[in-house]
């Protein structure tokens, strides 16, 4: 059944039957499938991602009003983009006027999950939603149009939650352990024709609701609906259920954990012969009796980790060092809020959800799989992207070879499940780092005996990013609802892993180097890998430099690379020029004296902004009890722009003392960017990922340089950071908090702009700064030392 086509559901559902009655001669049938010409993916960036269909086209609508649309799954185009980046979105005429009572309730200025489903008179129903985050105050409304790009016309709210004295269900309080959180909305119709609308995140659950087709409106006489899983402030939500006319079952697909990178969100699912439920896992088990211990604190994971199919999570295919692809290898991170879609020509069906990725912090993109149907009547997931395959005969011979396999288990982590390798023999033997047994029947059915555990799925025709051509993989199920997942990696020689290694052997320029070396101990095919140096005080066997002091001459040191593969052993030499340390040079200092003027005279005077980097206006005012003499007071709608190119080149430091009035996630203390997608902060408040400790971020590399250590409020505290060739250590009171290679370059071009307290997008800071200090060197953890010294 198509999600939602233009054509009457009960004509849908009838061509879906017929669809089953009436097939095509089955794939195996065929002759061998002839794959398209390598897919050309142009990707779009749309959080929560939920399906409509709209002629020929598949459109997708998300949080934060963004939306895009494609008839390929394939080749993406962005409709509307966050609110945050166009105030001014196209789906509504006015969508700050038209949601007004919304933004109101709920306490916010953006939305989270849309859905949007064609109603049976051909208008399209938008379930829009917001909610203030740190609390279920939320409200979930509807909105139609006769278009599916709008724009929408508001109909009013429909539900509310969050609320105190009172709740949707009449006589009842609002009580947040058992009544839902009214977000993540997703409509749909059942095998009958019905219309049914499931929501829900942490609080009290997942609830659903029968809808009135005409309006898109709940029935009267429903409250919050009947509730289906989660509770206690459980998390879990992203809720959306697809009929399968094969089986007859109603699928449950939720995110379990948190959906930052460090999250945790993975994607799992339970089956119901009824849209209501009750709803089960592999196991047998009531998925409404599924919700944390209330006797442990919020959002406890343990209790609810066991229950659901976990069909995705977070996880990597490791790259080696000489294989093909990016160094990060291949996989997500915090896959999760799908939709599906089933093409009502063929049958096929998809997942279609956001992930972020290894190594990119919180950017995520829309992704599409193929879901699969295994033996026992549950979904299973490609292990790559949808690339325009078809699942046809898969041969004895595609499969025999070294394989990657990733077990995605049933933990909520931010720990990725890494792969290990194993072979699968021509005898249908596992070997490697499980063991076990494989067979393939009729198409491309798999059963896989992994260290005693049977897992049941399909062998598929797969896109391999890395490799960049078509290749194999496997999904499969245990009976309890774990994944496993495998990619076909190329059986190396022994030669040929050492050659491929020697060439892949990169220490970047080594003309001048100012800081640590990442040196690889490792490599492809089994690979080993050993250093040694001419200088070893200089530059360590590990790669640890040390910098000749000022006034010294710079060393030359040689550094040689042993690569070993079984009885093949080759070496790779690199010269290292290791600059000496230079005199500190001051960039630019301001101590608030009563103005914004430059202590070191080398640049105009600060200037005061509002609360964007880029905004007139804001408040002028000084604190008399600085860290020294008088301190800049911001009053969290003010910031201070400072001025451009501050900073030039890849090495430098940035010092200041901070005295917090009040703490908010992404605000930032110092801020320097040579463009919105470029940027180097320093947040008091870090996001969770680093357990909201003080941070070093960059973007839109993305990354996360975590004190682990909070700023105390009302106090001044010392921080400092200094960059010194993709070198990176982060300060607080003197004392390293952080040190790390890989920093991004940001400020390699002239005209970056800097501000204090102020950038595009966050609220700005509350509370005092005193004493910044930039220099345009890399300073030593004694100089910082000294400066952190009251």
């Amino acid at each position: 059944m198509r999600r939602t086509p233009r054509t009457s559901l009960a004509a849908a559902v009838a061509a879906a039957m017929t669809l089953v009655c009436a097939a095509p001669a089955p794939a195996f049938a065929k002759p061998p499938v002839t794959h398209p010409d390598p897919p050309q993916f142009q990707n779009v960036s749309v959080h929560d991602p939920s399906v409509v269909t709209s002629g020929d086209d598949l459109w997708v609508f998300g949080s934060h009003g963004a939306s895009a649309h494609t008839d390929d799954l394939i080749d993406w185009t962005q409709h509307t983009v966050d609110l945050s980046q166009e105030a001014d979105n196209a789906l509504f005429d006015d969508i700050r006027t038209e949601l007004a009572e919304t933004f109101e309730w709920a306490q916010t200025s953006t939305l989270w999950a849309a859905d949007v489903i064609q109603l049976p008179d051909g208008r399209f129903a938008m379930y829009y939603n917001a909610c203030e985050g740190s609390s279920p105050r939320s409200a979930l409304g509807i909105a139609t149009s006769d278009d599916v790009d709008g724009p929408y016309e508001d109909q009013g709210i429909l539900l509310k939650s969050g609320m105190a004295g009172e709740s949707e269900n009449p006589g009842e309080v609002y009580d947040a352990r058992i009544h839902p959180n009214a977000v993540d909305p997703d409509a749909f119709y059942d095998a009958d024709g019905d219309l049914w609308m499931v929501y829900g995140s942490y609080s009290g659950g997942i609830f659903i609701l029968k809808l009135d087709p005409a309006t898109g409106e709940p029935l009267p006489g429903q409250g919050y609906g009947e509730h289906l899983v989660g509770g206690n402030h459980s998390r879990i939500e992203a809720p959306t259920i697809q009929y399968d006319a094969e089986s007859g079952y109603y699928y449950l697909y939720l995110s379990f954990g948190g959906l930052d990178a460090a999250g945790g969100y993975n994607i799992r699912v339970a089956r119901s012969t009824s849209p209501d439920g009750p709803y089960l896992d592999a196991d047998g088990n009531d998925m409404a009796e599924v919700k944390s211990d209330p006797s442990l604190p919020l959002f406890d994971d343990a209790s609810i980790a066991p229950y659901g199919v976990k069909l995705m999570g977070s996880h990597v295919f490791a790259h080696e060092l000489g294989d093909p692809g990016a160094a990060s290898g291949i996989g997500y991170n915090s896959p999760g809020h799908n939709s599906w879609y089933q093409d009502p020509q063929t049958g096929r069906m998809f997942l279609v959800f956001h992930a972020r990725f290894p190594g990119s912090g919180e950017y995520h993109e829309v992704r599409v799989h193929q879901i699969l149907m295994n033996d026992d009547g549950w979904p299973v997931v490609s292990p790559q992207r949808y690339a325009g395959e078809t699942a046809g005969k898969v041969y004895r011979s595609d499969v025999v070879g070294s394989w990657q396999l990733v077990n995605m288990g049933k933990d909520i982590t931010a720990v990725p499940a890494e792969s290990s390798a194993i072979s699968l023999t021509k005898n249908g033997k596992i070997t490697g780092a499980a063991s076990g047994t494989w067979t393939l029947d009729d198409v491309n059915a798999a059963t896989l005996v992994i260290d005693g555990e049977t897992y049941t799925g399909k062998f598929v025709r797969v896109w391999d990013p890395a490799m960049k051509k078509w290749s194999t993989g496997f999904t499969a199920l245990s009976p309890h609802g774990v994944s496993v997942w495998g990619r076909q990696v190329p059986t190396m020689s022994p030669e040929d892993a050492v050659s491929a290694v020697i060439a892949a052997l990169d220490l970047g320029d080594t003309s001048a180097v100012t800081a640590d070396l990442v040196l690889p101990t490792e490599g492809t095919g089994g690979s080993t890998i050993t250093w040694s140096s001419t200088d070893p005080g200089v530059v360590s066997d590990g790669g640890v430099v040390q910098r000749p002091s000022v006034g010294e001459p710079d060393a030359t040191v040689t550094l040689t690379a042993t690569v070993t593969a079984g009885a093949v052993t080759e070496t790779a030499t690199f010269e290292l020029t290791v600059l000496a340390r230079t005199p500190a040079v001051m960039a630019g200092s301001w101590s608030f004296e009563g103005d914004l003027a430059d202590g070191a005279g080398r640049h105009p005077a600060a200037s005061m902004t509002g609360a964007r980097l880029d905004a007139a206006g804001g408040t002028l005012a000084f604190a008399p009890d600085g860290a020294a003499g008088s301190a800049l007071h911001l009053d969290g709608a003010s910031g201070a722009r400072l001025p451009d190119s501050l900073i030039q080149g890849s090495e430098y430091t940035v010092s200041l003392w901070l005295r917090p009035e009040r703490l908010t996630s992404y605000t930032t203390a110092f801020f320097g960017a040579a463009s919105p997608e470029s940027w180097v902060s320093l947040v008091p408040q870090g996001h969770s990922g680093v357990g909201g400790s003080t941070m070093l971020w960059s973007g839109t590399q993305w990354y996360d340089a975590g004190t682990g250590q909070s700023l105390p409020l009302g106090e001044w505290s010392h921080a400092a950071f200094v960059v010194d060739g993709g070198s990176v250590t982060v300060y607080i009171d003197g004392v390293e908090r952080f040190q790390g290679t890989g920093f991004p370059d940001v400020f390699g071009v002239s005209g970056a702009q800097f501000g204090i307290g102020v950038n595009w997008w966050d609220a700005p800071f509350a509370g005092d700064v005193d004493e910044l200090k930039v220099w345009s060197t890399a300073l030593t953890d004694a100089e910082i030392a000294e400066l952190a010294t009251p």
